[in-house]
């Protein structure tokens, strides 16, 4: 079962990638807010290699591709931090151009990177799982408690998008965050491991809508 749901939503993000990137430019790329393509392409990546697990098998190859989701989700994720002030800055508030708030958010990001390194990857041994189907490798030790970077990254995108919805009335991102800030925290009882990663696709649908919302220039400040 799980194995299917894998599957789904890795064309769910392939599909959200290809309508995110319609129409976008040169200039759009280079902007903050777009680094949501590259937490969408490391989400295709995560959810193929849980998907497609049970066929390469138990090994080192699939414990080196596990590795690098674990990578990837502490170096990326945490870029989430610039596009929250990044839709800011391209909807119109003044106070999130101004340096000191770049300065504070590449700190802020690099910090949360750091973190996650520290508790996670650095000292990241893997052990084979085979759940509802799917065959992976998971953290032998992993931390125990909230995990730190999450709770960095998710402050900011709670403070940005409640910022753009009472400057711009856009309410999505801040909807998304909260769908899945409340589905990460209440434990579901449902005989899957797959089922929580819908609330990401949902936070991810709102981030890449918003990120349209911007390239088509219909979030101004009011």
């Amino acid at each position: 079962m799980d194995q299917i749901l894998y599957m789904l939503f890795t064309f769910a993000y392939i599909s959200l990638l290809i309508w995110g990137l319609k129409g976008i430019n040169a200039q759009e790329v280079s902007k903050w807010a777009s680094v949501v393509y590259l937490v969408v392409i490391a989400l295709i990546y995560d959810n193929g290699i849980l998907a497609i697990g049970h066929w390469i098998g138990e090994g080192a190859l699939l414990e080196k591709l596990n590795a690098v989701r674990f990578w990837t989700h502490a170096i990326v994720t945490p870029l989430l931090v610039l596009y929250s002030i990044g839709t800011l800055r391209e909807s119109g508030v003044s106070w999130a151009r101004k340096t000191w708030v770049t300065i504070l958010s590449v700190l802020y990001t690099i910090a949360a990177i750091i973190l996650e390194i520290i508790f996670v990857t650095a000292d990241l041994r893997l052990q084979v799982e085979k759940e509802y189907g799917v065959v992976s490798y998971g953290s032998v030790d992993p931390p125990s408690g909230p995990p730190v970077m999450i709770l960095f990254v998710t402050i900011a995108m709670l403070i940005a998008g409640g910022v753009l919805w009472k400057k711009t009335g856009w309410a999505v991102f801040f909807i998304g965050v909260v769908i899945m800030t409340i589905g990460s925290a209440v434990p579901l009882d449902v005989g899957s491991n797959a089922i929580t990663n819908l609330f990401e696709l949902i936070l991810l649908t709102s981030l890449v809508w918003t990120k349209r919302k911007l390239i088509q220039g219909e979030l101004h400040v009011k």
